[in-house]
């Protein structure tokens, strides 16, 4: 599961009594050491505070400064909560700052790497995060509140049951278009979502969300009830349903049982979407980060969620330029078109560089901020060609084309005109088919001659072992899972776009995690 499990809430006397008991503060050093001692002595316990950015290394637990006054648990655990799960939390009220634990070094270092391109603000407040030298966060159990966020989670508000996987969630101020798949997009941060209906009711869109046990609904009815999905409308109420399961017959674009991919559309309604492909809106409508100035293409995964819990928005970057500096890159191998292909997936790639003098380094030019951000967050630190990869964005404002007559060796390529860009479409289905790189992937546009014979065979043959296949929707797609996530990207990059005969290109993207797990009991 991508969301949050249990969230293990530090001792709530710690952010005040911390500070009440023996503190220095050396202004020269820029640390405070704090120390919290019971009247018996057994339950103290020291905790370093790094109120100087340093070089610490990787870790699971996070500083985090510059918290505004009054800020909540809930608030501080929302920011994290995109990046995987929360195992605990420790507030500094006193000192405006926080320890955030994740369950994983790697959930952190992609929370760290997201956000040092783009700085989250909590109450419009702009905050900072860093690794913390602690490597894990040890508090007093005594008084957990057993992986709730927040007292009151409990209290079902509309007649329904807290102990309900099952969640009604209505939409005010309905400005821009809720699809189903813009829910399940924002739900499966806080858990696995196994099924969703949607209905309109006295003139209301509604939603029936099924979560795979009532402590996803709790977490995600405490963040997320009241909040705006899309800048200043489209706002969340949320109840516990009756209901505790929810009987899905059709996958289409009203209702989708995730545990069953196989369902049919129904009489008169359109297809089932992949199951990671999420709507689009149009390029003027708000964001789930509030409004953006200039073209807004719609966000991931992780940054909606993160924004629908009402705490994190973009900074103001300087410029609108999408440059990327891909750097460590295996320069026997790379060409324009393989970063153009990988890169593809989290935006429409303009234009690509390989550096003349540093051919394992090279220049991207996305079509907007946007989704160089995204691109950067996604893949920074992914394995291409058996090379870790480092994505940063560029001070560059363009890629800059030879001039005529110039020989660069074929390094500098242009794409703005390219067919294969995946999102030029306004509306196109690809819109936020955005996720992490994982070993499943997911093709379409497969003609129906194709065997599963067939599809092994292409795969293994990029040079990867297939682990599982299925095909779904009458075989025109099918989920393929490779060893690795390296080799799932070396695929995509050999055989997105690859003629199948008869003018059917493949299609080729990755897979939901949700999905992928699914697939694996299947």
């Amino acid at each position: 599961m991508d969301g949050i499990g249990d969230v293990a809430v530090g001792v709530k006397r710690g952010s005040d009594e911390l500070l009440s008991g023996s503190i220095y503060n050396s202004p020269s050093s820029g640390l405070s050491s704090v120390s919290d001692t019971t009247s018996n002595g057994s339950d103290s316990k020291k905790l370093r505070v790094e109120d100087r950015v340093g070089d610490a290394p990787p870790s699971r637990v996070l500083h985090i400064r510059k918290l505004p006054n009054d800020v909540s648990e809930t608030e501080i655990i929302a920011l994290g909560l995109p990046f995987g799960k929360v195992t605990n939390i420790l507030t500094l009220k006193g000192k405006n700052q926080a320890f955030l634990e994740l369950s994983t070094e790697e959930a952190a270092m992609t929370m760290v790497n997201y956000y040092s391109a783009v700085t989250p603000h909590v109450r419009s407040v702009p905050v900072y995060i860093q690794y913390s030298n602690h490597k894990e966060l040890k508090t007093d159990n005594s008084n957990q509140s057993g992986g709730t966020l927040a007292s009151g989670a409990n209290s079902s508000n509309g007649g329904g049951m807290a102990s309900s996987p099952v969640l009604r969630i209505i939409i005010d101020n309905m400005f821009y278009p809720v699809t189903l798949d813009v829910l399940q997009q924002i739900f499966s941060k806080f858990g696995t979502v196994m099924k969703i209906i949607t209905f309109t009711k006295n003139n209301q869109f509604q939603a029936l969300l099924q979560y795979n046990d009532p402590a996803g609904a709790q977490q995600a009815k405490v963040a997320l009830d009241g909040q705006n999905i899309y800048n200043a409308c489209c706002t969340l109420r949320i109840d516990y349903s009756k209901l505790v399961n929810l009987n899905v017959k059709y996958n289409n674009d009203k209702s989708r049982d995730y545990t069953r991919p196989e369902l049919p559309a129904g009489d008169g309604q359109p297809p089932a979407l992949d199951p990671s492909v999420v709507a689009a809106l149009g390029k003027d409508s708000g964001s789930l980060l509030g409004k953006i100035p200039g073209a807004l293409s719609p966000l991931s995964a992780a940054a909606a969620a993160a924004a629908a819990a009402g705490r994190v928005a973009l900074s103001g970057h300087s410029g609108t330029s999408g440059v990327l500096l891909v750097s460590n890159l295996n320069e026997e191998m790379v060409t324009p078109h393989s970063l153009f292909t990988l890169f593809g997936v989290y935006g429409d790639v303009q234009r690509v560089k390989i550096l003349f003098n540093k051919k394992d380094s090279a220049l991207i030019q996305m079509a907007d901020m946007n989704q160089a951000q995204l691109a950067m967050s996604h893949l920074n630190g992914q394995k291409m060609f058996s090379k870790i990869i480092r994505v940063t964005m560029s001070k560059h404002h363009t890629v800059q084309l030879p001039r005529d007559g110039l020989d660069d060796q074929g390094l500098t390529k242009d794409f703005t005109n390219s067919p294969l860009h995946r999102f030029k479409k306004p509306g196109s289905k690809n819109f936020q088919n955005i996720f992490p790189p994982s070993a499943t992937l997911h093709l379409s546009n497969i003609p129906q001659d194709i065997t599963e014979e067939d599809l092994k065979i292409l795969f293994s043959n990029s040079g990867g072992t297939v682990k599982a296949f299925k095909f779904f929707q009458d075989h025109k797609m099918a989920l393929i899972q490779m060893t690795t996530i390296e080799e799932a990207i070396q695929c995509l990059i050999d055989l997105h776009n690859y003629n199948m005969g008869n003018n059917h290109h493949l299609k080729v993207s990755f897979l939901q995690i949700n999905h992928l797990k699914q697939f694996e009991r299947s």
